[in-house]
């Protein structure tokens, strides 16, 4: 569908939205009429037109809308050709290929994503300034063909007039969205008023001892509720109608992907970036963030460019998320056919021998990439995160999982708190180590009361005497290990590892001490509880 078309399809769609609420307000002027006609005058004439009035506010209110409301700003670092001219004349270059004018402005933002947009005039008849958002974890994971390849797509866009005919799609969306919000609101004022004359009658009969009344507000709203109703089906209708062309924007891009970097840069891009998303998100929550929770951040520049040490210790599980793309689209409403289909289509194009050779890596593209992730987190980060403390990646580890460790044995020992052991001190902590085992040795039935409070099995909780007892001792064992864990790493002698391929590790002072440490634990498990080799091990100063 060329693009007259598609622009003609919005306008039909956006009138829709008018024709909609002409009609809705005229049959609302009908019910007055009719109630006139038949006779209906003074107090309940007066109440009806009351009724109607309130419910044709909203949707006047839709279709006096006359602007679309601005988006919150994307946060990001704008850069321009004297601070980064290699990217601008790569853009520029990219631009001129597809056949279409350049964005005036681009956004280095913190997503693994690149888009534009523009400001249309009159409805998307006349162009705006367009912005491109161009995401530093998506530059991380990419290689400059790759990302060559993602930025033609992005201008195929603007060549298409896409980003022009979303004015009119994202007003009529709008419209349709402010329209059931105000019925909703208005439902739910409804709703609490009722309720609260409800509550209020409620409380005179209680104070007179009589029986209160169950609150009943289901007819309450409902009207409106109904009206919004009429527009939510609209809204499906509108967002079905412009959903397939929007798929097809998408695969008229893609092919402005391949005339770039050829086919099978552009299908390594969009398998590139099956895979970076997930790692991105990976990354952030548990090694980026790791620390936020006792106060502490990577050291500046490191927040956004870690991921590079992440992508490269982890190349077998991106391997597999770069073959496994998904079938079926994020949600019903999504405007980006599946992966898996835009993929097989690029590659059953012919191919046009250009291949996917070695390319340096897309973030050699920016003059200092370094500086430029620094730059990012003071964009987008809170000046609450921002002011934290700021550590090494091994330090951050090391830390973190310390003071998680030492909360993660807290129920522990909470648990021998509850059966007598007393304190370590007055820090409201509970018995540290050395106390535990103390009242294991004045009392070496308390390691099965303590194992006997955690979760077991249907087996376990049926076995008495020894069988129960097997249950028990690989939970004691780990519950000990828990408080070991905080005491190695209190005194030094254990330290959390960084690990960019695996979870965070424990590490002993050698492998003898490990050996020790695990004997040590089934001592102090035995039916015959000797606690001494841990005493020796951990607590020796």
């Amino acid at each position: 569908m060329g693009a007259s078309l598609r622009a003609l399809r919005a306008l039909v769609l956006l009138a829709g939205f008018y024709l909609l609420g002409l009609v809705l307000l005229a049959l609302l002027a009908g019910v007055d009429l009719g109630a006139y006609t038949a006779g209906l005058r003074g107090l309940g004439l007066l109440k009806l037109i009351a009724v109607t009035g309130v419910l044709a506010i909203p949707i006047v209110r839709g279709m006096l809308m006359l602007r679309t409301p601005k988006e919150d700003p994307v946060p990001g670092v704008p850069v321009g050709p004297e601070q980064e001219p290699v990217l601008w004349q790569t853009v520029r270059e990219i631009a001129e290929q597809v056949g279409t004018r350049a964005p005036d402005e681009i956004v280095l933002v913190a997503d693994v994503n690149a888009a534009v947009s523009e400001e249309p005039r009159l409805l998307g008849l006349l162009p705006g300034p367009r912005r491109l958002y161009l995401g530093l974890p998506l530059m991380t994971g990419l290689d400059e063909m790759q990302l060559r390849a993602v930025l033609a797509h992005e201008m195929g866009h603007y060549a298409n007039f896409d980003t022009r005919l979303g004015a009119l799609i994202a007003r009529g969306h709008a419209q349709l969205t402010r329209t059931v919000a105000h019925f909703h609101e208005r439902a739910a004022a409804k709703v609490a008023k009722e309720r609260a004359r409800q509550e209020k009658q409620a409380e005179k009969r209680i104070a007179k001892g009589k029986k209160a009344h169950d609150v009943d507000t289901r007819f309450d709203g409902a009207t409106h509720r109904a009206m919004a109703k009429v527009y939510t089906a609209y809204g499906r209708f509108y967002m079905r109608a412009t959903l397939s062309s929007a798929r097809r924007q998408e695969l008229s891009a893609d092919l402005a992907s391949v005339k770039v970097a050829g086919r099978d840069a552009a299908a390594s891009a969009l398998r590139e970036l099956n895979a970076l998303g997930r790692a991105h998100k990976f990354y952030m929550d548990a090694y980026a963030t790791l620390g936020l929770n006792v106060h502490l951040l990577p050291r500046p520049g490191q927040v956004f460019g870690g991921l590079g040490s992440l992508l490269d210790a982890r190349s077998a599980e991106l391997d597999e998320m770069r073959r496994e793309l998904p079938t079926e689209p994020a949600d019903p409403y999504d405007s980006h056919p599946p992966l898996a289909e835009r993929v097989a289509l690029i590659e059953a194009l012919p191919d046009d021998a250009r291949g996917h050779a070695d390319a340096r890596p897309s973030l050699a593209l920016l003059s200092n990439p370094e500086a430029a992730q620094t730059a990012l987190e003071q964009a987008v980060l809170t000046p609450q995160a921002l002011a934290l403390k700021r550590v090494d990646w091994p330090d951050l580890v090391h830390e973190s999982m310390t003071v998680y460790a030492d909360r993660g044995a807290q129920d522990v020992r909470d648990a021998f708190a509850a059966e007598g052991a007393r304190p370590a001190d007055d820090s409201g902590r509970g018995p540290d180590l050395m106390t535990v085992l103390d009242a294991i040795d004045a009392d070496p039935a308390l390691r099965w009361r303590i194992a006997d409070r955690y979760p077991k099995s249907e087996e376990a909780a049926a076995a008495t005497g020894r069988t129960a007892r097997e249950f028990a001792r690989p939970v004691v064992r780990r519950l000990l290990g828990r408080l070991v864990t905080v005491e190695l790493t209190a005194r030094a002698t254990a330290r959390w590892e960084l690990s960019w391929s695996d979870p965070a590790t424990l590490r002993y002072p050698s492998e003898e001490f490990e050996e020790q440490l695990k004997s040590a634990l089934e001592a102090a498990a035995a039916d015959q509880c000797d606690t001494e080799p841990l005493r020796k091990l951990v607590l020796a100063p």
